[in-house]
């Protein structure tokens, strides 16, 4: 905007900093312990009236100001206090949320208002930035974005045992990837760093060797070997999703709990499974290899021993739990076996 306009745009100005401020306390504030009963239900649409609301005043905010001439120092005045009004409801009613009722599900919710401020920042700086002389593509996509946020919120898990259902399946996916990536590297026949290699210096590829390039016989016998490490890992995943989805319950908070705390095991899968497959390309590390497999099997062993404690481990699901326990136990023998006898 031209200087001309600076005074009746101060109230956007300010507005822009007061969002900014209550972005970055939802990230980074402590919920509000409740000190009597609370009603996730009532909670959850009271949060929605909020959004609406926001996302209401976003439009608003981006009608107002999407052709010339500027509004009026008032009209900016009112815009920017109606903004301000619907983001303090919003970020009040996300802090009404108990630590209690979830860590995993808070975090879901968190993330996803943090989202609609952001938004809602990048909207406003669009606005007071612009010329004005007409409707931006900047601004358009800035007011998507806000809708965008908003909407968001009508797939968010509406509890704790949604909330960490869908973090378990979400690593089932990436583990799945991770196994799929490395089938593919090992029955393609050209060298697996060929894209990156293809524009260097020939005598500089050629001085790296095949043991740089290629996998040996033993390289690929410990590859297998740990595909049935990671194999164990999404195997464990799938069944704990499994689990959560038909045996977790959210009537208690040490139940809560333990849903979180299988949560925070399961986070530590797909990492450990991504660690170990970069170790697995060529050349070859093999105490890089030994490294991140004893981490992968020590994560696996601590998600099934929560598991195993927990209220969603049935006594039928003992065995599999058992199974899949043996199972780490077995791969890991074995993929330190090849490392102990097997040479690059």
């Amino acid at each position: 905007m031209s200087a001309d306009n600076s005074e009746v745009l101060l109230p956007l100005r300010n507005l822009f900093n007061t969002v900014k401020c209550t972005r970055d306390r939802v990230r980074d504030g402590e919920s509000n312990e409740s000190s009597g009963m609370f009603s996730l239900s009532n909670f959850w649409e009271t949060l929605n009236q909020a959004i609406k609301a926001t996302s209401q005043e976003a439009t608003k905010l981006s009608l107002i100001f999407s052709k010339p001439p500027v509004p009026s120092e008032e009209d900016c005045a009112k815009i920017a206090e109606s903004v301000q009004k619907s983001v303090l409801a919003l970020s009040t009613v996300y802090f009404w949320l108990p630590k209690s009722q979830g860590i995993t599900l808070r975090k879901a919710i968190r993330d996803a208002t943090a989202d609609v401020f952001e938004g809602l920042v990048q909207l406003l700086d669009v606005i007071l930035s612009s010329t004005l002389q007409s409707l931006s593509q900047e601004q358009l996509m800035s007011t998507g974005g806000v809708w965008a946020a908003c909407d968001q919120f009508d797939q968010l898990p509406k509890d704790n045992r949604a909330a960490v259902l869908r973090v378990v399946t979400s690593h089932v996916s990436l583990v799945k990837d991770a196994l799929e990536e490395m089938e593919q590297a090992l029955t393609e026949a050209q060298d697996p760093f060929g894209d990156i290699l293809e524009d260097g210096d020939d005598d500089e590829i050629v001085a790296r060797g095949n043991q740089d390039t290629y996998w040996s016989e033993s390289d690929r016998q410990l590859i297998s070997q740990c595909q049935g490490l990671m194999k164990a890992s999404g195997a464990c995943l799938r069944k704990l999703s499994s689990a959560v989805k038909n045996n977790g319950k959210v009537d208690t908070e040490e139940n809560i709990a333990q849903l979180d705390d299988l949560a925070d095991a399961a986070k530590e899968i797909s990492p450990s499974v991504d660690d170990l497959t970069l170790s697995l390309y060529p050349p070859v590390h093999r105490s890089a290899v030994e490294q991140n497999v004893c981490k992968l099997s020590c994560v696996l062993k601590k998600l099934l021993e929560i598991t195993r404690w927990c209220h969603v481990c049935l006594e039928a699901d003992v065995s599999w739990v058992e199974f899949l326990s043996g199972a780490v136990d077995h791969n890991l023998e074995k993929i330190q076996s090849l490392l102990l006898h097997s040479s690059p």
